[in-house]
């Protein structure tokens, strides 16, 4: 069981104690991400988050950097779309101190200007990284273009223009204007005592601000994008509209996924990879916001094999639109999400990111138990519906990364 505390400034903190183990996580989640910034401000969510590592009103970056050397503990971050994330991981002993550090990178961050000028090219290393690495173009740009117009749409990472503009004044100011008590979650897993909980929520406490972010409306729009790159391999993501994070029937998308192209059991993968030898990686993700979604399908293979690889891929689709999943299918599916689950929930961390995350978005924290239930009452036939309600192929867009050909060309593949 966990428990929830709203305090006074409206930051909720969500507790979970696990008695038989001697580690704890906790993490400070944030209602913002890239898709709150405006065009000239894109990057600066990611931005910040790397230079919350970089010093406060009281600590240096190395002081900080040897403090959790110190407690042999662990740290990070993420940004996403929709929220940013600060977490560490410490023994019980360490408690204490992990969440005081925590606490003053989070409220008291220094920005200072010479700092951000290092990180800015740390960054600027991220984003050429991200660029030399043609699977993640192919599914960015296939993202951007269907939520083209939108800061949905916008990359996490922001470009070398916008990271130009970014100063100690801008991050400083974006935090004061975006980093709301109510948009923020502190979450708790492992082993802690009564005290820690009571001083965490006085470190909290002291987070100043009102109001929460509001999102901007966003629709997916079908595309065709091509990037020319002259490397071996050509790397295609063909994307449908797909469902919003909170859909009814999003338990029903999650079987679909895993059977579609969820693993080497999946449909794609033995059909194109073990059937017909055309390629090394072939997936499918869903990616689910508050207001929209969209379902991808990604492969990497030789440009020789592209025409006969997307009519194998859009058949898949097709016969399961048709047919829907064959009972062991949904049964062997149902089984690895479960597992996937309950497995990952053996972690302080990964239970500290599932309070934070489901209280973040829900305002609630789905059990375990619930979940599994939920999985278990998806049916066969619901699952059938979903998929004529996604693969709609007047609505299908597609990315080519590598030696590509025409547009026309990549529009005839799933026509």
């Amino acid at each position: 069981m966990y428990q929830k505390i709203t305090l006074r400034n409206g930051v909720r903190v969500v507790a979970e104690r696990i008695d038989h183990v001697r580690s704890a996580a906790i993490g400070v989640w944030i209602g913002n991400g890239s898709r709150f910034e405006s065009a000239e401000q894109n990057g600066i969510s990611h931005f910040i988050e790397h230079m919350i590592f970089k010093g406060t009103e009281k600590r240096t970056a190395r002081h900080i950097a040897s403090m959790m050397d110190a407690m042999g503990g662990q740290s990070n971050a993420f940004t996403t779309k929709d929220c940013t994330c600060y977490y560490m991981k410490v023994l019980d002993t360490h408690l204490h101190t992990a969440a005081e550090l925590l606490a003053d990178m989070f409220l008291c961050s220094s920005f200072a200007d010479e700092d951000i000028e290092l990180e800015r090219g740390v960054v600027l290393e991220e984003i050429d990284m991200y660029e030399d690495t043609p699977e993640d173009v192919a599914t960015e740009k296939l993202f951007e273009a269907c939520y083209e117009g939108t800061a949905l749409g916008r990359p996490i990472l922001g470009a070398e223009e916008t990271l130009a503009r970014m100063d100690s004044k801008a991050l400083h100011d974006y935090v004061r204007k975006n980093y709301h008590p109510e948009d923020t979650v502190v979450a708790l897993s492992g082993s802690f005592s009564d005290a820690d909980l009571d001083y965490i929520c006085e470190l909290f406490g002291e987070m100043q601000g009102s109001g929460r972010n509001q999102i901007e409306p966003a629709h997916y729009q079908p595309r065709v994008v091509i990037r020319s790159k002259e490397i071996e391999q050509n790397h295609l993501c063909l994307g449908f509209p797909g469902l919003p994070l909170l859909d009814d029937k999003r338990y029903a998308y999650q079987l679909m996924n895993a059977i579609i192209g969820g693993g080497m059991s999946s449909r794609l993968f033995q059909t194109v990879r073990e059937r017909n030898g055309m390629c090394y990686s072939i997936y499918s993700f869903p990616s689910s916001h508050v207001d929209t979604g969209m379902f991808s399908i990604y492969v990497g293979l030789g440009q020789e094999d592209e025409a006969k690889a997307a009519k194998l891929i859009c058949n898949v689709l097709r016969d399961f639109c048709a047919e829907g999943p064959t009972r062991e299918e949904l049964s062997r599916c149902r089984e690895q999400l479960k597992s996937n689950l309950l497995m990952g929930l053996e972690s302080t961390n990964a239970r500290m990111h599932h309070l934070g995350r489901y209280e973040l978005f829900t305002d609630h924290v789905v059990s375990s138990d619930e979940l599994v239930a939920a999985y278990d009452a998806v049916t066969a036939d619901q699952v059938r519906a979903l998929a004529n309600e996604v693969f709609r192929f007047d609505q299908a867009s597609i990315c080519a990364v590598g030696n590509t050909g025409d547009e026309a060309y990549y529009r005839s593949l799933i026509g």
